[in-house]
């Protein structure tokens, strides 16, 4: 995250001095007029911390290249200065591109991360050997921020939390969770079979999903294509050879017709396909088509019951893991909401569940099953557990048990769309290869031959 410097003075004509971080200068802009309001402070000024690339010299020795952060040219020239270097050149670097960081690597991060807790190194330690073996710029940049900001004793929510453009939401708020838990392995390892979970439905759903749709509709443009350019080039000559289409090739003069049909009304056929996708694209994107997308999309069979079971399985591995096993819990249940991925289950066990409990005094399950959300099978295994003082495990076998019939129901969803899509493309195929065999064999009429 971008840092800044605040530099202003005090009615007492004090000058003050802070350095913070902000998503954008804007967003700094924002910081800095609040606290000045706050406090009375004139801004005299706001500096964003930049990348330098300089040329330098000691003792008559080679010129020496390097880059180093810092707020302005003058600022580093001096302090170069100061360690006893002859500066030969500060220039200000434009290109300051590191790119972003995959979702694999980040996943990769916290897996190892668990997988090196568990064997007992310290996690400045690991830190150190990330560091060295990542080759992802943005990455290795970041483990670096990370290791210094614990090093000066930041919180976690505080270390963690301004690389959310890395981790994401939830696995930033887990990791700052883990940094002050007693048992940090657990977490980090719970942290990372979200990730994984959540990286291969994603490669599922784009394997059942996506790659089937892009077949599918580039089997429709190369069919529009030939029936609307292609075909019609052949068949013309035979309607000015004078030759009875209808007669004597009735599937040519219909796909003729259809040719016809498409090359007059090209632009309202597209519009009709484009307008309600970019419509409902947008919908979508709004709160409220949000959540009316995910309270709908669970109904649907088969992919909807599937996403439905995957939303409780992450609801309940988290659950898991920041159970402690006393009291409501209300703060675990609020983020295992928010990390289901479903914005109407979230709006649900946030609004019914959590006020069930705060306001009313209603049980944890109880207040789960008012919600209409969680399968018969979920509650009857949160009930169990909370009879048997065993909620955190129960939820664990909750979780592992939807993971697995997710996992397996998913692979015959996608075999089955396969299935589908190959059968299009085959039909496709022998209607081109019919139409067009009927062209072959069209005969020339004696009055066309005539003409």
């Amino acid at each position: 995250m971008p840092e800044f410097r605040f530099t202003g003075r005090s009615p007492q004509g004090k000058q003050v001095k802070s350095e913070f971080e902000a998503s954008s200068k804007k967003k700094a802009k924002q910081k800095v007029d609040k606290v000045a309001k706050a406090k009375n402070l004139t801004i005299e000024s706001i500096d964003e911390k930049q990348t330098f690339q300089y040329k330098v010299k000691k003792n008559g020795k080679k010129t020496v290249k390097g880059e180093q952060e810092a707020y302005s040219k003058e600022e580093l020239e001096k302090a170069l200065r100061n360690l006893g270097y002859e500066v030969v050149s500060v220039n200000k670097k434009w290109f300051d591109f590191t790119g972003g960081v995959p979702s694999k690597e980040v996943v990769n991060f916290i897996r190892l991360s668990a997988d090196l807790l568990k064997q007992k190194l310290s996690f400045d330690e690991i830190l150190n050997l990330l560091h060295a073996d990542t080759t992802n710029t943005k990455m290795k940049e970041t483990i670096k921020e990370i290791q210094k900001d614990l090093k000066d004793g930041k919180e976690g929510s505080e270390v963690y939390g301004k690389h959310e453009d890395v981790f994401g939401e939830f696995a930033a708020y887990m990791l700052s969770v883990a940094s002050k838990s007693g048992n940090m392995a657990q977490v980090f390892e719970s942290t990372a079979k979200f990730m994984e979970r959540d990286e291969q439905f994603k490669k599922n759903l784009r394997k059942a999903l996506l790659m089937p749709a892009i077949t599918l509709v580039a089997t429709i443009l190369v069919v529009l294509f030939y029936v609307g350019y292609i075909f019609p080039a052949t068949a013309e000559m035979f309607v000015e050879m004078g030759i009875n289409l209808d007669k004597q090739a009735p599937m040519t003069a219909t796909t003729l017709d259809i040719s016809y049909w498409l090359q007059d009304n090209w632009i309202l056929i597209t519009l009709s396909f484009v307008v309600p996708i970019g419509g409902f694209a947008y919908f979508v994107s709004t709160d409220y088509g949000r959540l009316w997308f995910d309270k709908n999309i669970i109904k649907i069979p088969v992919i909807g019951d599937i996403m439905h079971k995957t939303s409780i399985e992450i609801f309940s591995r988290v659950f898991f893991t920041l159970y402690s096993g006393s009291g409501q819990n209300i703060e675990v249940i609020r983020t295992a909401a928010e990390a289901c991925r479903n914005k109407y289950m979230e709006q649900q066990i946030k609004q019914v569940a959590l006020k069930g409990m705060i306001e009313d005094g209603a049980g944890l399950v109880e207040s789960l099953e008012a919600t209409g959300v969680f399968t018969q099978t979920a509650v009857s295994r949160f009930r169990l557990g909370a009879q048997s003082g065993a909620l955190k495990e129960n939820s664990k076998q909750l979780a592992d048990y939807y993971e697995i019939l997710t996992t397996t129901k998913m692979e015959t969803v996608s075999d089955m769309i396969s299935l589908f899509v190959n059968i299009v493309i085959m039909v496709a195929l022998v209607a081109i290869t019919v139409v067009s065999s009927e062209a072959a064999v069209i005969q020339p009429s004696q009055g066309g031959m005539a003409a």
